[in-house]
């Protein structure tokens, strides 16, 4: 490098941004351009993309090296490889001791210079040696005999040139303080701040994002940190103070949750500061102290626990420091810049759990975290009673589930006034006698998930709920309700919802009186009954049912307690078949089967029918074996008692025609479903849907058994009737489009079956999402016929990326998968990729045969196209190994379409 001006791209953990902005500054002032995140990134911008920018404009990256830095799971990663893969543009700076095991080994060699332990000259002169190491001098290099003054940075007499960093840092540019040396002994003269969290971890985006938002403003904007309690507020600030402490002259911490309070803080802070007088008050000192504020740029408040805005304003600080508020109240507009913290991410759990807790793994932890709610206070609390060994794991789990205020009670967390349990109760009794609405609202809503409640549902059954005082003709009593509990951090509210924590909710329903409890759970009932959105298999009502269906399966409320809402619990388990959510679904059908079979009986039609979507689901997760025996069960019960042509025997009949399809049974699914549809025309007609339904299925049972054309010509007229009855969008029909490109791909019509993939393949993608398992199913038969076509890189790009998917949503022993797999496998092959088609093919078939058994079709198929790929890489011997026992089992076409 040389003394020319440069650009350089700044690569550091985020801990170390007070570094970053030093060197930064540095840099800036020498006529360097600098690329550093949050001075040049905007919140929202694709990270990824603005980082490949920059190290492509950059000459050099300069790394700023700490433990931090090569801390799993940090973007530095990426930036560092980067760098040195492209001209090996690295220029590392240690700013801790560093050993050589404490560096990857490729970067070890590499470190140029030192940092940490230097003053601020000192360190000067070691960032301009590195930035240029290896250029030509600018004057005559001084006689080697001749010792220089430590941290001289050119001869006497010479000026600097372009890039060169000055010995002392001129006068800071306009919007930009001067950064101070980070760790250096300039800290501030005033400190009042409680002591550190040694168990802090997390939140790196957050303070960024704070830190940021801090600098960015000329005078003192405040920004006020809100959220509900236990979320981590107080542990953010204390940690932001302590690590930008060198940053500041002042820093003060104010307990703010009494506003009276405010002053006496600030005359303590004024007496600090030689500007208190005894003999005036402590309004007259703040006042004091407010107006020198005025005159000074380094200084940092920390109002912690504010509720109050209006109270608080007339005590904000003007002038160019910094002023830190923390609140459970988010309505801070037009007094300060109001920023949500939010739970912890799920990895920011992770990370705090594990290192708190030795030995847990990450299931344990992701499981923990769930549990919790990513609450920081409620994970802080589970750490210290677990790492403690006053309980176990398990145990843990077990009273979360069964005692959840008694196990939120115990085992304080470091920097939180009270456990979880007792913040959530302070609230609610704060709020009792003043808003009883409030209050009831709450109780309410905690037999609900926690996800968000749409204001629409409470809306429109506002004179159903008993429970709720009040004038149930309002229209402002919902805006009346939510607002103290938003205030007090119990709710988090958006403009058309709200939503609360899972623990406020656990902690409410612990504490409901027994006198209480029925008319709650009949209320609750009675609103989430009435929020049903409709016909479960209309595309056009799933983003109701998405909303609601999270409320149906979070169990507070036993699936036998109120007869009213076993409708729209079946509802929501239709919706989950058709939309694709197949585990969600049968965990609900499971247990509202369980809980009626028992309470109303195995033959009574809810029942029945909660055993129909069961049946379903389980199909749909490649359980055939145990579908059948439900659809059985199911099909023999209603045949007794609803008999041979009612509608819901009909669909019972047609639903083990199907799972038998799938079970290989062609023959005995073809005579059950020609007798379905025979009846199913007598009695419902030629139009019907489900007649329709029968249709398709009898079309598919021939294509199965080989009569394509036949197949084709049902398929053709069924097609004609959905399209006009049901309309070209509707799933039955476009499960019959697909149906029809299947036939034609079999009949040889290769480029009209792709002509037909490839429109169905588009509405479904619109209309379903790209990862619903029928979207899935039509990309995949598009593989295939791409494939007999002989566009096999085509037919590997969309065969590879439905089958990641399939991995994903269905898992990777589900038939359709297990397909997906074998058909790629067939691909490779085409492609001569024989080793990698072998070893797919072994995996593809050692689990059809553990899921499906040797006589499968799909399992003689797998075996077949196996025994290929062994031949094509040179073990003939094998592959016929493998094909003795199939001699009298019949191979069907290698490339199966579904």
């Amino acid at each position: 490098m040389t003394d020319h001006a440069q650009q350089f791209f700044i690569s550091y953990a985020g801990t170390d941004r007070a570094w970053a902005e030093w060197v930064g500054w540095h840099l800036e002032q020498a006529g360097h351009r600098v690329i550093l995140d949050v001075w040049d990134w905007r919140t929202g911008d694709n990270l990824v993309q603005r980082m490949d920018e920059a190290l492509e404009r950059a000459d050099a990256v300069i790394a700023l090296f700490s433990t931090s830095y090569f801390e799993d799971e940090r973007w530095t990663t990426e930036e560092w490889t980067a760098a040195v893969a492209h001209r090996d543009r690295l220029i590392p700076l240690a700013l801790e001791p560093l050993t050589t095991s404490d560096l990857p080994r490729v970067l070890a060699a590499k470190l140029r210079k030192n940092l940490h332990g230097l003053d601020e000259s000192a360190a000067l002169t070691a960032l301009r040696e590195a930035v240029n190491s290896g250029s030509r001098p600018s004057a005559p290099p001084p006689f080697p005999g001749t010792v220089p003054a430590a941290g001289a940075l050119s001869t006497a007499g010479t000026a600097p040139t372009a890039g060169a960093l000055p010995a002392a840092a001129p006068v800071p540019a306009a919007g930009r303080n001067r950064p101070r040396l980070p760790g250096s002994a300039e800290q501030p003269r005033v400190w009042s701040v409680r002591r550190r969290n040694p168990d802090f971890a997390g939140r790196e985006t957050e303070i960024a994002r704070l830190r940021e938002s801090l600098m960015q403003e000329s005078k003192a904007v405040p920004q006020a940190l809100h959220g509900m309690g236990g979320v981590g507020k107080t542990q953010l600030a204390l940690e932001y103070a302590h690590r930008f402490a060198d940053q500041y002259d002042v820093v003060w911490w104010i307990d703010a949750e009494q506003p009276d309070e405010i002053p006496v803080h600030y005359t303590e802070l004024a007496h600090r500061l030689g500007l208190a007088k005894p003999d005036a008050g402590a309004e007259a000192n703040a006042r004091a102290l407010l107006s020198h504020l005025d005159t000074l740029d380094r200084w940092l408040l920390i109002l912690d626990n504010a509720e109050d805005p209006a109270q608080v304003e007339p005590w904000l600080a003007q002038g160019p420091g910094h002023t830190l508020i923390t609140s459970r109240n988010p309505n801070w507009a037009g007094t300060a810049r109001a920023t949500p913290l939010n739970v912890f991410t799920r990895t920011d759990s992770l990370t705090y759990l594990q290192g708190r807790v030795g030995g847990m793994d990450d299931e344990q932890a992701d499981t923990l975290a769930a549990d919790l709610g990513d609450l920081p206070l409620a994970l802080a609390q589970a750490a210290g009673v677990i790492a403690n060994g006053g309980v176990s794991l398990s145990l843990y789990h077990q009273l979360l589930a069964t005692n959840t205020t008694r196990i939120l009670e115990r085992g304080g967390a470091p920097g939180y006034p009270a456990p979880v349990a007792a913040t959530v109760t302070i609230a609610v009794d704060r709020l009792t006698d003043e808003h009883p609405d409030a209050i009831a609202l709450l109780r309410l809503v905690a037999l609900l998930g926690p996800e968000p409640i749409r204001n629409a549902w409470l809306e429109s059954v506002r004179p159903r709920l008993t429970t709720i005082p009040g004038d149930s003709d309002d229209p402002m009593w919902l805006h009346e309700a939510l607002s103290p509990l938003s205030r007090y951090g119990l709710a988090r509210t958006e403009p058309e919802s709200f939503q609360i924590h899972r623990l406020t909710q656990a902690v409410l329903r612990d504490q409901s009186l027994p006198d209480q409890s029925a008319a709650i759970r009949r209320d609750a009932t009675a609103l989430l009954s009435a929020a049903n959105p409709g016909d479960p298999q209309s595309p056009g009502n799933w983003p109701g049912w998405a909303a609601l269906t999270p409320h149906l399966t979070a169990q507070h409320l036993a699936p036998t307690e109120q007869p009213e809402l076993r409708p729209t619990l079946l509802d929501a388990a239709h919706y989950l078949i058709r939309s694709g959510q197949t585990r969600t679904a049968r965990d609900l059908t499971a247990t509202a089967h369980a809980a009626w079979a028992t309470d109303l009986g195995e033959d009574h039609p809810d029942t029945l029918t909660s055993a129909q979507f069961l049946g379903h689901a389980t199909a749909d997760l490649g359980e055939h074996a145990e579908a059948r025996r439900i659809i059985e069960d199911t099909l023999t019960r209603r045949r007794r008692t609803l008999g041979d042509d009612h509608p819901h025997t009909l669909q019972s009949a047609n639903d083990l025609a199907n799972v038998l399809d799938n079970l290989g049974e062609h023959t005995e699914s073809h005579r059950i479903i020609e007798d379905t549809l025979t009846r199913r025309r007598r009695t419902l007609g030629d139009d019907h849907p489900h007649t329709l339904q029968s249709a398709h299925n009898l079309a598919a049972s021939l294509h199965h058994l080989g009569e394509h054309t036949e197949s084709r010509r049902i398929l053709e007229d069924t097609l004609t009737r959905q399209r006009r009855t049901l309309g070209d969008d509707h799933l039955d029909t476009l499960q019959s489009a697909h149906s029809i490109a299947a036939s034609l791909h079999s009949l040889g019509e290769h480029t009209e079956s792709v002509r037909m993939d490839q429109e169905t393949l588009a509405r479904l993608r619109r209309i379903l999402g790209d990862d619903h398992p029928d979207t899935l199913q039509s990309a995949h038969n598009l593989a295939v016929t791409l494939h007999h076509l002989g566009e096999h890189t085509e037919a590997r790009r969309i065969i590879e990326d439905t089958l990641t998917r399939q991995r994903r949503t269905l898992g990777d022993d589900h038939p359709h998968t297990l397909q997906s797999a074998h058909n790629l496998a067939v691909t490779l092959h085409s492609l001569r990729q024989y080793a990698a088609a072998a070893q797919l093919l072994d995996d593809v078939r050692n689990r059809l045969r553990r899921t499906l058994g040797d006589d499968h079709p799909d399992t003689v198929d797998a075996t077949h196209s196996l025994a290929k790929a062994l031949i094509a890489v040179g073990k003939p011997f094998a592959a016929q190994r493998l094909l003795a026992p199939q001699k009298q089992k019949k191979s069907r076409s290698r490339r199966k379409r579904r």
